[in-house]
């Protein structure tokens, strides 16, 4: 059975309240958001730093740990805010300004405690450690989480946690790929941009294969 199939199935269940969150659903939902729904080279989210960050595999680990810390609290305090305070008191149309306001906090939390512990990472991400701030793979899984799919929370941060983990699987391994073409004969016409955008896609395709996992 396909993804997309046991995702209907587990919304409706939540919706009804006829199951919690069973290890077998758990287990659905972490290789589901991992390999067969990868929220880069399934749902073409977080393409920024994808293409940013990935030139050195040290670095794309560096920022995978950081989306998926942003993105694990974020789906904490989201859900919260959802259940507790937007729908209660009919402010959903609020959603997209205040979850970026959550997760602007978070980024700035994740830049500070970088800077001190690391100041070559820090340097290394650059300008795309803030930009988590405005990466749609990260404000798109928290919406996500309270809109398509209504998680109850254990089940909701499961499923950001997975998705960050699937976000820094596909960084780091698109960086190794970078670094081996680095020192391959590539032609003239390819190199740089180009060779890394047909990598990507080769790789994308690649996941492809998981489609039938669960």
């Amino acid at each position: 059975m396909e993804f997309e199939n046991i995702s209907r199935e587990i919304v409706q269940a939540f919706e009804t309240g006829t199951i919690s969150a069973a290890p077998e659903t758990l287990f659905a939902i972490i290789i589901g958001a991992i390999f067969v729904n990868n929220v880069v080279l399934s749902q073409f989210l977080g393409i920024c730093p994808f293409l940013g960050v990935s030139s050195k595999v040290e670095t794309s680990l560096g920022m995978g740990m950081a989306v998926t810390f942003v993105m694990a609290l974020s789906g904490v305090v989201t859900w919260c805010l959802q259940t507790y305070v937007l729908q209660p008191f009919g402010i959903e149309y609020m959603q997209t300004i205040a979850f970026i306001l959550v997760i602007a906090a978070l980024v700035q939390m994740v830049e500070i405690v970088l800077k001190k512990a690391s100041p070559a990472l820090y340097q290394a991400l650059g300008i795309f450690l803030p930009l988590i701030t405005t990466n749609c793979a990260v404000l798109g899984i928290a919406i996500i989480a309270v809109q398509k799919y209504p998680f109850d929370l254990l089940t909701g941060v499961i499923f950001s946690v997975a998705t960050a983990l699937g976000f820094a699987l596909a960084l780091v391994l698109f960086a190794g790929i970078r670094e081996r073409l680095d020192v391959e004969d590539v032609p003239k016409a390819f190199k740089g941009t180009p060779i890394a955008l047909i990598a990507a896609g080769l790789l994308a395709m690649a996941f492809m294969g998981f489609a039938g996992l669960v």
